[in-house]
């Protein structure tokens, strides 16, 4: 913030059909990683379920998920949505030029040590991305409900991300990640294009593929971990290729649905 597929339940209005409510985000998606102060990430969070999401979210922005993980307590993750990049850069200069942010940015910055660890990504296929009801945000004032586990995990190559990848993922290793109990939301490559908003910056040169799942709880997460290591074609065939492929290993992020993420389990 400082300046530098599961189908989800959804509510339908009068008239509308599922496929007007339901809608494919985003061509150009943010994964954006802070480390933040100690014991603060709560007084950001609180901004930003306040004023960030909406105020974002005028100038063209989708806020799609903010969250905090659960192996650190110093680090806060969101995923921001852009129609395309040209969108990206009129809907960031509005907010960071515009006066939700001018007002409240001190406060924000006081809470963050690191803002620069950000992913710019493009689903790896048209039907890769999330799938999404706007509607399903929580209001302002609504209590807190349970939004399971988000999994993200990052898989680093030397060189741009192919289709004999993305094949395999979809053929060959989204099975095996649905028998163990995960609900897939979504996969995404490096979006190659230029920075088009380069006061906050972005990490260049690198390419990755990042997919996205979630579970109902803690539980379920555990129960997944277990049936992965029990699977002979995860450990014997799967894991084996995947280290072949990959240029180092795979980061993997466990995050909590803030009270207002729109991304959470289904």
């Amino acid at each position: 913030m400082a300046e530098r597929s599961a189908e989800p339940h959804v509510r339908l209005d009068a008239g509308q059909t599922l496929e007007q409510a339901v809608e494919t985000c985003c061509p150009v998606v943010e994964l954006r990683q802070y480390t933040l102060k100690p014991g603060r990430r709560d007084d950001l969070i609180a901004l930003f379920e306040e004023y960030f999401i909406e105020g974002q979210e005028k100038y063209g922005a989708r806020i799609i998920g903010q969250f905090r993980n659960r192996t650190n307590p110093d680090q806060f993750i969101w995923l921001r949505g852009f129609a395309d990049m040209e969108a990206r850069r009129q809907a960031l200069q509005g907010f960071y030029y515009g006066p939700i942010w001018q007002e409240h940015r001190t406060a924000a910055n006081d809470t963050i040590i690191d803002s620069d660890n950000v992913l710019l990504l493009k689903p790896a296929r048209a039907a890769s991305s999330f799938r999404l009801d706007p509607a399903d945000r929580p209001a302002m004032d609504a209590p807190e409900v349970a939004g399971g586990i988000i999994v993200a995990t990052v898989y680093a190559f030397d060189a741009p991300v192919d289709e004999q990848f993305v094949d395999f993922f979809a053929k060959d290793e989204a099975p095996v990640l649905r028998g163990a109990g995960a609900t897939l939301l979504g996969q995404f490559v490096t979006e190659p294009g230029e920075n088009t908003f380069p006061a906050l910056p972005v990490r260049e040169g690198e390419h990755v593929f990042v997919w996205l799942a979630s579970f109902a709880d803690d539980a379920a997460y555990a129960a997944y971990r277990s049936a992965l290591t029990e699977s002979q074609a995860w450990i014997t065939s799967l894991v084996p290729t995947l280290q072949a492929w990959l240029s180092k290993p795979e980061e993997v992020l466990e995050l909590v649905p803030g009270r207002r993420s729109l991304l959470r389990h289904c």
